[in-house]
């Protein structure tokens, strides 16, 4: 058993030298890079800048296509009382098929067909500010995940700290005993304590290595879980550096509300969108080619025709009123959310402020009574030397103070989680 002891308290005792070191920043930059929604929205951010070039192509470059059509439209002429079937007629009085009017007696086109819109810029501007609109959207939730991952990540690296303290404080309790087993057991061999004196000692000692090897297990399943989190391929163990988070100075302008504008300004450029059916278009349109209806004739029937063409709707039952009355509503819910928002986060960091009050005071006060025990324990371990001391007395005030400082050192974790909390609210 002694064999078994020795060799736990080789490994947990390892110096936190011998392991690589990371710090927080390491972890929130690990977990930024490998987020699938970061990467998601800063790639819908290059589409949008695509999509910007190819609405400057729609409405202000020429397009250019070719068009062919062949219809085959035959009669029977029943004209000077014959019967005479006809695949491509030049005419006739009386007949049986399609009418001339409808079908030409046919069909031979291949034109190449040119459209250029005119007078869109405007149209052009309005298309291109809800692009850009959703990019900055996008920009601002790649800004809003990386906030979050600042927070996230923060938290769980506060509860890796959290295991790692109190396993090293579990291990400074283990050192004290191992000392003063030493020393008891030279004053048992000279019938100063008892055996038994000895055997206690011996099973606090074996405590504290139960509770080191349990805190060492949680720092171990902590730390896989922020590796997790960021994404990181890699189990080996790291010693964390040590975390002092401020508070950040406040913020008069949160970046929270940035989301609401873009929101409105995004319903503002939907209805702009909405209202370019109602804008005139005027198109500049030509083509040149072959277009025929009577196949002897086709080698003299190439030419070419130019225009205009010209829409304009000024009427569609008051969709466009309709319309703008639902986009004011939706931008008054927008504005609901947003001052509904800075209510609760005045009041959620107000509240958090107060919480860290209270933790400042009860951490002050641990730290006070942790150094009034390490002086006690000072003067008990003259006491000891000379056999004045109880070893059951010094065993509960070792206890209590291990006690003390596990409490404290949730309290300072919790103080930091607090901390983060509201710099996450005051951004």
């Amino acid at each position: 058993m002694k064999k078994v002891i020795v060799f736990i308290l080789g490994i947990t005792s390892i110096s936190n030298s011998l392991f690589s070191q990371a710090d927080l920043n390491y972890y929130i930059n690990a977990a930024k890079q490998n987020s699938p929604l970061i990467n998601d929205n800063q790639n819908q951010a290059k589409v949008n800048q695509l999509e910007a070039e190819r609405l400057k192509a729609f409405y202000t470059k020429p397009q250019v296509g070719i068009t062919a059509n062949y219809m085959f439209s035959p009669i029977i002429n029943l004209d000077k009382n014959q019967t005479k079937f006809e695949g491509n007629s030049s005419g006739a009085d009386k007949y049986l098929g399609y009418d001339f009017a409808a079908a030409n007696g046919g069909q031979y086109q291949a034109l190449l067909n040119v459209t250029q819109p005119v007078f869109n810029n405007q149209k052009l501007k309005t298309a291109t500010d809800q692009v850009n609109v959703i990019t900055q959207i996008n920009q601002n939730n790649v800004k809003l995940s990386g906030h979050d991952i600042e927070k996230i990540v923060t938290d769980q690296y506060i509860l890796c700290l959290q295991g790692s303290k109190q396993a090293d404080y579990a291990n400074s309790m283990m050192k004290i005993l191992s000392e003063q087993k030493d020393i008891i057991k030279k004053l048992v061999e000279a019938s100063i304590y008892k055996q038994s004196d000895l055997s206690l000692l011996n099973i606090e000692y074996q405590n504290f290595l139960f509770q080191q090897t349990t805190f060492n297990a949680n720092y171990r399943r902590d730390l896989m879980d922020l590796k997790i989190l960021c994404g990181i391929k890699d189990t080996s163990f790291v010693a964390l550096k040590d975390l002092d988070l401020k508070i950040n100075s406040n913020s008069e302008n949160s970046f929270f509300n940035e989301k609401y504008r873009l929101d409105s300004l995004n319903l503002i450029s939907a209805k702009n969108i909405f209202e370019l059916k109602y804008k005139p278009q005027l198109n500049l349109v030509a083509n040149t080619g072959l277009n025929a209806v009577y196949a002897p004739t086709i080698p003299n029937r190439f030419g070419f025709n130019a225009g205009f063409s010209f829409a304009y709707n000024f009427f569609d039952g008051k969709q466009k009123n309709i319309n703008r009355n639902k986009t004011d509503i939706l931008l008054k819910t927008v504005s609901s959310y947003k001052e509904n928002f800075v209510t609760q986060n005045t009041m959620r960091k107000v509240k958090i402020l107060n919480e860290l009050q209270f933790y400042t005071t009860r951490i002050n006060i641990a730290e006070q009574q942790l150094k009034e025990y390490s002086t006690l324990l000072d003067l008990y371990k003259k006491e000891i030397l000379t056999g004045q001391l109880s070893i059951i007395n010094y065993v509960m005030v070792l206890k209590n103070m291990a006690t003390m400082q596990k409490d404290n050192t949730i309290l300072s974790s919790q103080k930091q989680s607090l901390i983060n909390a509201y710099n996450y609210w005051n951004w």
